[in-house]
């Protein structure tokens, strides 16, 4: 998904107690016609959280018949998408020849690399009777050794994810590893994605980590004497034994891992190197990239 966001950023006090707390951040919600998409990351004043570089709240949106998410083929490179549902399903192409529909609970890993063209939409049973979708798409940066890989893709069902309880609170260790458990998902540093259910009063110590964020997709949090509201991403210094409490009845999303340095990011295209996505640029526009197998006829334009 390509949009072009502008979001805001709240310092924090650390007067107010929220020494843990580097930035708060509001994100800038944009129309796509048929559903709404709020973009947390990239921002002004930060670009990444450990290699993450890309963070979409999707929905939630309710389709009527004959309606929903239809995106047109489009390129990526040096980078991963990783796609999680909370709700609905969609139906994934790529130039590799993978097929496949992602449903709740499942992770899809798609991993650029040097070159991959893809495309996101919904099977036809789906589409044409009213549905709703709900969910989240992050995108990876690849370190910058793994950076031009083979292209590749991976699916991991929802009953391969790892779940536990942690002091009352339900949660999905989706990548990395966390609370004793580890996830089966392929990473390529140190990465962190965690989702976590909490009632209200309930409270979850973060793992340590050398950059993290919470976004609350549902409810509200309290940091201290802080309080972080439903849709808003808090980062967090490396500081050990931060707990964060829920107010309300609260669904997160824990992401963090190491810095893996800074990337350029153009349009679908993030690298450690300008020129290449500029090389990008020019082979989208020339049609050097593979077709997206089974969905040849349509693509997004190099936006200008």
């Amino acid at each position: 998904m390509s949009v072009e966001t502008e979001n805001t950023e709240l310092e924090c006090d650390i007067n107010q107690g929220c020494d843990a707390i580097e930035l708060i951040i509001q994100p800038h919600e944009t129309d796509l016609g048929e559903f709404k998409v709020k973009r947390t990351l990239p921002t002004r004043q930060r670009k990444m959280v450990g290699p993450w570089i890309f963070f979409d709240h999707i929905g939630p949106a309710d389709f009527a018949p004959d309606s929903g998410i239809n995106i047109r083929p489009h390129p990526h490179i040096n980078l991963a998408t990783v796609t999680y549902l909370l709700e609905g399903e969609i139906l994934h192409r790529d130039s590799l020849g993978s097929y496949q529909t992602i449903t709740p609970g499942d992770i899809n890993l798609m991993v650029a690399g040097r070159g991959i063209a893809h495309s996101e939409r919904e099977r036809p049973e789906v589409r044409s009777s009213a549905h709703r979708l709900h969910g989240f798409q992050l995108w990876l940066a690849l370190p910058i050794q793994d950076e031009e890989i083979a292209p590749a893709f991976y699916h991991y069902p929802k009953r391969d994810i790892p779940a536990k309880t942690v002091d009352g609170v339900a949660l999905r260790v989706l990548m990395g590893e966390a609370y004793g458990i580890k996830s089966p998902v392929k990473t390529y540093a140190h990465t962190l994605y965690i989702e976590a259910h909490l009632q209200p009063g309930q409270s979850l110590t973060l793992p340590d980590c050398e950059e993290r964020a919470v976004y609350v997709a549902k409810g509200q949090l309290q940091v201290k004497d802080t309080l972080v509201p439903e849709f808003s991403m808090v980062v967090f210094s490396a500081a050990k034994g931060v707990t964060i409490t829920a107010n309300q009845d609260s669904r997160i999303a824990i992401i963090g891992g190491e810095n893996i340095g800074p990337r350029f990011i153009n349009w679908n295209f993030i690298s450690s190197r300008k020129e290449r996505i500029e090389q990008a640029r020019q082979d989208w526009a020339a049609g050097r990239f593979a077709k997206v197998v089974g969905d040849e006829e349509e693509f997004i334009p190099l936006p200008e």
